[in-house]
């Protein structure tokens, strides 16, 4: 298993919507429970603490205190070098309707255990391809 953090989320309805038509793509349990143990709300009504698709995304990682930042975006949109990450990466699940505050947990490629507490969310306008 590679994001491990499965706790409360909050998506928008038309974060779900795409999402959930990833599942073809993204056969794994834990993506398929993400999508339904999620708390759905109208895009007006999201708080502006929860990590969307687009949104910026600042981590302090918790045993280093390094600070990362990341935009989620969909895959074939990714910029690794941008800071544009996959919801589909294992970072990207383990962030993805997470409140400020909140600390995701995944694996890295390596399979090492990584944490990182959300510490900003903001939105940006949406990636163009």
């Amino acid at each position: 298993m590679d994001a491990v953090n499965l706790g409360e989320r909050t998506l928008t309805e038309l974060d779900f919507g795409r999402l959930s038509q990833l599942r073809e793509v993204q056969t794994s349990f834990q993506f398929s429970t993400l999508l339904d143990r999620a708390d759905v709300v109208e895009p007006l009504l999201a708080p502006c603490d929860v990590v969307t698709m687009y949104a910026q995304v600042d981590l302090e990682d918790v045993a280093t205190g390094r600070r990362h930042r990341f935009v989620l975006c969909y895959p074939g949109q990714t910029e690794p070098r941008e800071g544009y990450i996959s919801v589909l990466s294992p970072v990207g699940m383990a962030l993805i309707g997470l409140r400020v505050g909140a600390v995701a947990q995944w694996h890295s490629p390596s399979g090492q255990p990584c944490k990182a507490r959300v510490m900003a969310v903001s939105r940006i306008a949406q990636f163009s391809a």
